[in-house]
């Protein structure tokens, strides 16, 4: 499953899916690897897209604290 991500303004991501029903946050790097990680909340979705630091964000809020699966590189 891949999710319809958006773009953003970060110097390590480059874009950024959510999906509310099964709490999947998914994150594409720089370097086009993708991530899922599994749990997150709504609200920590929401404050990651209103961040100014997104990518420190990311490293501090959501890299420590779900887990994550890799998915293949198209």
């Amino acid at each position: 499953m891949c999710l319809e991500r958006q773009p953003v303004k970060s110097r390590i991501l480059n874009s950024v899916g959510y999906d509310d029903s099964t709490k999947i946050l998914e994150i594409e790097f720089h370097n086009r690897l993708v991530y899922q990680y599994l749990g997150v909340p709504p609200k920590i979705y929401a404050d990651l897209m209103r961040s100014e630091e997104i990518g420190k964000y990311f490293s501090e809020k959501i890299r420590p604290k779900f887990q994550t699966k890799a998915l293949a590189a198209k």
